[in-house]
């Protein structure tokens, strides 16, 4: 699971910037870095203390070239984010030289990190958890302020504090049931059964709460998909645009202009809000087009909200009904374009009601109720999360379905004890629980899980 070698990458983004760092962790980090380091007033990185930083050059051993000037920050173990020795290289932030600095670390004999392998050492390592770990990924990842807190919150231990205390209190109980299972003899006493079904129920209770902050906390981690449907030509590009305000699609008279997805991010009170602008929904004419309509009715199928629009300067058509009956029974807000075109059309309103509970009128190219749509936005599918957001919140899948599978283990203990049957049984569905638990912390885990949590990591972090 774990090699006890020296590991090295490029932690900062690739093309051009001030500062470029190239991260070494190892227990050969400062010999390897030692080798490669000049020091203008004689220094060696061998003798300074930890957390210190010395300026310098980066020379070529081969033949003595300077390749930059450099700052190097050294960290002794333990008390380094790995729990390892760390050196950071500050180089300047050009491809050229962080290359070069990697090239030569590297013959020194670092071996190129893999994904996520500095998180993952300082999980093994024992300095974070697993759900701490996951946490470092989403803060990277975190477009909004509301999803950063969300993150910093994971960081810090809020949720693994959580999932260890419940599993602490499980532990009790199969300690408690284990002992019977030694004294086989004897039954499990009714006051016994009483007070472990109810601790069992208030244990589920408490997992239970925690699943129901998913649906609303995921969308913070993910963002919200919202795609712009509805026929050529009412107004989708000029509503994604007004939502951004910015000229990101193209509007023109003609239809059809827009002819592939386009997506952007907007934050709507925090919520990170993946829009999506699609071609017109109609009979295609050319094979772009087809395609096109074909990755319109995609997006409304994989959309966690769909805004469907419609001209309100003008009678429905057929081609408006084949919208409408594809987005009848989504999640769905329809609004009703070009309002500053006309009066307001009640009757054009009443005919929409069947299709979607929410209708909205708005005008994108004035801008006319575009602050009520985004509000509208929020609350469709987040009707919840004034009462939430105070509290410990999942937002991963993988958290999600390791406590339905724990939910599931402890409704199956209630029903054995309920139903008298064999103490072993109850004793293994406990443990079960205890296992899916300690899959979010890690304290129950396997090759693969860790690899398929850390694939998803930068290189260099």
């Amino acid at each position: 699971m774990f090699e006890d070698d020296t590991i090295v990458a490029i932690s900062t983004p690739l093309g051009e910037g001030g500062i470029g760092i190239v991260r070494l962790s190892g227990k050969d980090a400062i010999n390897i870095a030692e080798r490669l380091f000049h020091s203008p007033k004689g220094k060696n990185l061998s003798c300074i203390s930890s957390h210190s930083i010395i300026h310098g050059f980066i020379k070529d051993p081969a033949n003595g070239e300077e390749i930059d000037e450099v700052l190097i920050s050294l960290m002794r173990s333990p008390n380094t984010y790995t729990k390892e020795d760390i050196v950071e290289i500050n180089c300047h932030g050009g491809m050229s030289p962080l290359r070069k600095v990697l090239e030569l670390v590297m013959k020194q004999g670092a071996r190129l990190a893999e994904p996520g392998e500095f998180t993952k050492r300082a999980f093994l390592n024992g300095r974070i958890d697993l759900g701490r770990a996951e946490a470092v990924l989403d803060l990277i990842r975190a477009k909004t302020d509301e999803s950063r807190k969300i993150a910093l919150d994971q960081l810090k231990g809020r949720l693994s504090e959580k999932i260890t205390r419940l599993r602490d209190r499980l532990s009790e109980e199969c300690v408690l049931i284990e002992a019977y299972i030694d004294f086989s003899e004897e039954d499990i006493e009714t006051v016994s059964k009483s007070a472990l079904i109810e601790s069992i129920k208030a244990i589920l209770s408490e997992l239970e709460s925690l699943l129901k902050t998913y649906d609303e906390g995921r969308f913070f981690r993910e963002g919200l998909a919202a795609a712009i449907v509805g026929k050529p030509n009412v107004g989708k590009s000029s509503l994604l645009n007004a939502l951004l305000q910015k000229d990101r699609a193209i509007v023109t008279d003609i239809p059809g202009t827009t002819r592939d997805i386009i997506e952007e991010y907007l934050n709507i009170n925090g919520l990170p809000l993946r829009i999506i602008d699609t071609a017109g929904i109609r009979e295609a004419h050319n094979m772009a087009e087809v395609e096109g309509v074909k990755r319109s009715l995609a997006a409304i199928e994989n959309a966690d909200l769909v805004i469907a629009v419609v001209d309100g300067s003008e009678p429905l058509r057929n081609e408006d009904f084949e919208v409408l009956d594809k987005v009848k029974d989504k999640n769905a807000i329809i609004v009703m374009n070009k309002s500053d075109l006309i009066e307001t059309n009640e009757n054009l309103a009443l005919r929409l009601m069947p299709y979607a509970s929410c209708i909205l009128r708005i005008s994108a190219t004035e801008g006319y109720g575009i602050t009520e749509l985004k509000k509208h936005v929020f609350d469709s599918c987040l009707k919840n999360w004034e009462e939430q957001k105070d509290g410990i919140i999942i937002t991963n899948l993988r958290h999600k379905t390791a406590i339905q599978k724990a939910c599931g283990s402890l409704d199956n203990a209630l029903s054995a004890i309920r139903t008298a049957q064999p103490v072993e049984i109850i004793a293994l569905e406990i443990r079960d629980a205890l296992d899916n638990l300690g899959e979010i912390v890690g304290a129950v885990t396997t090759d693969e899980i860790l690899n398929r949590i850390f694939s998803d990591f930068c290189i260099g972090k």
